[in-house]
Order: structure tokens, then C-alpha cells, then sequence
């Protein structure tokens, strides 16, 4: 990889270490030292996840206005007020506050993180955006084992601990991303090149990708919430469900030279990619929903992690192609904010359908969705075809 992309690398890896220290444990705070219940806690949750909608979508107008440097130090340096403050007062009202404005703040940065990666590194093209997943995901291995090594010695330090990975952040992008050259051809300032979208087509192809990664993600979120549940009441314990997700972690990193040779293979054919993986999710739920064993349970996330790994970076690959001139961090914003959504509404409906059915019901009612997920990809680029514009099939 070019130094300018292992700049996007190392940044993105910080910055996901440094979330680590919150996320595993907001719930676990809010119930368990804020004394309020799992029901008002997952509102909290939602409001972040609901901000963070909102962060993507501004995230990656603001790349396409102001550039990709500008748009990520925006979102740093609000994650850094919002954590100063969490640091000196973290009760109840503070925290409902500046956790939301902590999804606003980070949902500003990942759409511009990976617009930029793709406007530096066109010629990349899947391996561009796999290099910033893969940060992503040796960020959330290593990030939670060290938010509970701080949280061992008091809990309250999860803020600070937070607030140290983005000052560091913040001095990697200030230094690493002011003179990051953009591609001529993906040029970002659209200033002066306001106004509607130029090329409909595209953004239709878009909307129509993005609906089924919102479902896919929709089902996936299950893993954290529905399945964590019922795997406990199972008898898997909490260490045996947590080493289900350092597989997770580490397949993802030793898993690549697995994959290469079909996705070498598939360079130029992404929508093959999409449709082998989202099959194989399709089956790792399948699976999941006849688990009564932990063993089960590791073969439906081994076979989770490899549909993965094919699947998610991916689509951002796709929005990259299909963005026009100038409009890759909008393109971005899109496809963020829907795994967003996903991941906001997820938890909500397994919830519900636990409720009403039975866990197995739920994700095999919550898989079959994604037939609609295989149909979205394969009719995606049909409002192209009317066009001359072309995405690798």
C-alpha cells in the first residue's frame, strides 16, 4: 500500500481502539452504575445510533464541500469536547448528552475516512477499502480487551482512555491528512459545482445497494444483542461467548490469504462477491438458529466471518465506482448511515420478535430478509443500463 494509505490506516485503527473503551461497556455503565434499566439504556443506545445517521450523511457532504482533512478534524474535535467533558461529569444527564453527541461526532468522520481512502488510492480499488476493514477490525480486537484492563482498575477512566486515543487521532490527521493529494479524476471540491445531482442513475444504483446492506446489517446485529441473550441462557458462559468474537476478530486478520484467490479471481465481477457473500451469511444463520452447543455456535461465526469478509468492504467499493465527480463523500455518508440504521433498528426488532415467537423463529424469520438483500444485488445497476456508465459486474 502507498505511505499516504497506511496514514488512513493507522488513524482509522486509533480512532477504533479509542471508541472500544465505550462501546462494550455503555450498557454495563448505564444499568449497573447508573442504576437505570437495560430498557432506558437501549433508548440511549438508539439515540447515539440515531446520531450517528445523521453524522454519516453530514460526514460525507462535508468531504465533498470542505475536503476530507476538514471534515475529519471537525469530527475529532468535537469526539474530544465531548469526551473532555464526559471525563469531568459523567452522570445520568451528561452522559444521555455527550454519548449522542459522540455518535454525531464519529458518524462525521468514518464516511469521510472512507471516501478519502478512496480518492487517494483510486487504483486500489477493493483492496483500498479492505485496508481501512481491516483496521476496523484489529481496533475492535484489541480495543475491548484493553477497555477492561481500564475499566479493571475504575471504570470512570474509560473516558479518559478515550480521550487519549483521540488526541492522538487528532495529531495523526493534522499532521498525516492536510497535504494527502486527491486523485485529479475524484476531485472533492464540488464548491464550485453545487447543485443537484448530476447523474441520477448512480445515486438510484446506490439506493438500491444500500437497502439490502441495511438488512444484512439489520440481521447482523443480532450477534451482540438477541444471540448474546440466548447463548447465556443456553449455558454458554460469558468467556466462551466472548471467545466466539475474538475468532471473529482474529479470522478476519489470518482469514484474508483464504480468501484472496476467489477474490483475485472476482476482481472485476463485485456483484459475484456480493452474492457469494451474502449466501454464505445466509447459511451461518441458518446454522445459528438449530445452535444448542457453543461448538455450534463457533461454526456459525466461523462461517459468518469468511461471508464477512467478502461482503462489507465491498460496498463501499461499489459506491466508489458509482459516485460522480466529486461526490464520494456523499456516496459514502449513504452507505454508512444504512449500516448505521441497520445496526440502530437491529437490536429492536429481534427484540420484539424474541418476544412474541422464540429465539429460533426470530432469525430465521430475520434471514429470510435476506433473499431481499440477493435480489437488491443482483437488480442494483439496472438504472445504468440505460446509461454508459459502468461498475465492475
Amino acid at each position: 500500500m502507498p505511505k499516504k494509505v497506511w496514514l488512513l490506516v493507522i488513524g482509522m485503527f486509533v480512532n477504533v481502539v479509542g471508541n472500544s473503551f465505550l462501546w462494550p461497556l455503555n450498557t454495563i455503565y448505564m444499568h449497573d452504575y447508573l442504576g437505570k434499566s437495560l430498557a432506558v439504556a437501549g433508548l440511549v443506545l438508539m439515540a447515539n445510533a440515531g446520531a450517528g445517521v445523521i453524522g454519516n450523511l453530514l460526514g460525507g457532504y462535508l468531504f465533498d464541500k470542505i475536503g476530507g482533512f476538514k471534515s475529519i478534524m471537525a469530527g475529532i474535535l468535537l469526539s474530544i469536547f465531548a469526551l473532555a467533558y464526559l471525563v469531568y461529569n459523567h452522570d445520568w444527564y451528561p452522559y444521555i448528552i455527550f454519548h449522542t453527541l459522540l455518535g454525531f461526532s464519529g458518524g462525521i468522520i468514518f464516511p469521510s475516512m472512507f471516501a478519502m481512502v478512496g480518492t487517494v488510492w483510486p487504483e486500489g480499488g477493493r483492496k483500498a477499502f479492505n485496508s481501512i476493514y481491516l483496521a476496523q477490525n484489529v481496533g475492535v480486537a484489541i480495543g475491548p480487551a484493553l477497555a477492561g484492563l481500564v475499566a479493571s482498575l475504575h471504570i470512570d477512566y474509560i473516558f479518559a482512555a478515550n480521550l487519549v486515543f483521540y488526541v492522538l487521532f487528532l495529531f495523526i490527521a493534522y499532521f498525516g491528512y492536510k497535504n494527502l493529494e486527491i486523485a485529479p479524476d475524484r476531485h472533492t471540491d464540488v464548491i464550485r459545482e453545487a447543485g443537484p445531482i448530476k447523474h441520477k442513475a448512480p445515486f438510484f444504483a446506490l439506493l438500491i445497494l444500500v437497502t439490502g446492506y441495511l438488512i444484512t446489517w439489520l440481521v447482523y446485529s443480532q450477534w451482540s444483542t438477541t444471540i448474546s441473550t440466548y447463548a447465556l441462557s443456553i449455558g454458554i458462559s460469558l468467556r466462551e461467548y466472548s471467545f466466539i468474537w475474538t475468532i471473529n476478530g482474529l479470522l478476519i486478520v489470518v482469514g484474508q490469504p483464504i480468501i484472496r484467490p476467489l477474490i483475485k479471481r472476482l476482481e472485476n465481477q463485485l456483484k459475484m462477491q456480493m452474492l457469494i457473500g451474502t449466501v454464505i451469511f445466509i447459511i451461518s444463520f441458518i446454522i445459528l438458529s438449530f445452535a444448542g452447543s457453543f461448538k455450534v455456535f463457533i461454526v456459525s461465526m466461523v462461517i459468518l466471518t469468511f461471508g464477512e469478509m467478502i461482503v462489507w468492504p465491498t460496498i463501499p467499493t461499489l459506491a466508489s465506482q458509482l459516485a460522480p465527480k466529486g461526490r464520494d463523500g456523499f456516496y459514502q455518508g449513504i452507505v454508512n448511515s444504512a449500516g448505521t440504521l441497520g445496526r440502530m433498528i437491529g437490536p429492536f426488532a429481534g427484540g420484539v420478535l424474541v418476544t412474541i415467537y422464540d429465539t429460533q423463529i426470530m432469525l430465521l424469520m430475520l434471514t429470510s430478509l435476506m433473499a431481499i438483500t440477493l435480489i437488491t444485488t443482483m437488480l442494483y445497476d439496472k438504472p445504468l443500463k440505460k446509461t454508459v456508465f459502468k461498475v465492475n459486474n
